[in-house]
């Protein structure tokens, strides 16, 4: 019984993170090269980064421990989500690989639809 609300509980708060984090996401996130807070002070900037990062680290272990066997949640989507919050090398061309596949374009439109905001734009 514990267990069943204990999946029950990562279920529903990965989808409602993952859910608002692509809702959130710039439409031309996939496309656009620009950094964080540009306009932000530098105390703030910095500390913007180191927030989000952590969050970041925190959103692909979870999206891992989804992508387990009996766990139930959005393991692959959540890992994509967590990446895109990351700084380090290579993030943009792998987050970039990723988009372009169809299926997460369409999990992705679908899901931006469905809330009434603006369709993702992608790479061809």
């Amino acid at each position: 019984m514990i267990s069943a609300a204990i999946f029950l509980l990562i279920f529903v708060a990965s989808l409602a993170s993952i859910t608002a984090l692509i809702l959130f996401l710039p439409t031309r996130y996939f496309i656009d090269e620009r950094p964080f807070w540009p306009d932000a002070p530098p105390l703030v900037r910095w500390l913007g980064i180191i927030g989000k990062n952590l969050l970041g680290l925190a959103i692909v272990a979870l999206g891992i421990a989804l992508s387990l066997p009996g766990v139930p949640g959005q393991g692959l989507l959540t890992v994509l989500v967590g990446l895109v919050l990351l700084d380090i090398p290579g993030k943009r061309r792998l987050v970039r690989m990723l988009a372009r596949q169809p299926w997460m374009q369409r999990s992705i439109s679908g899901l931006r639809a469905r809330f009434g905001r603006p369709q993702m734009e992608f790479e061809k």
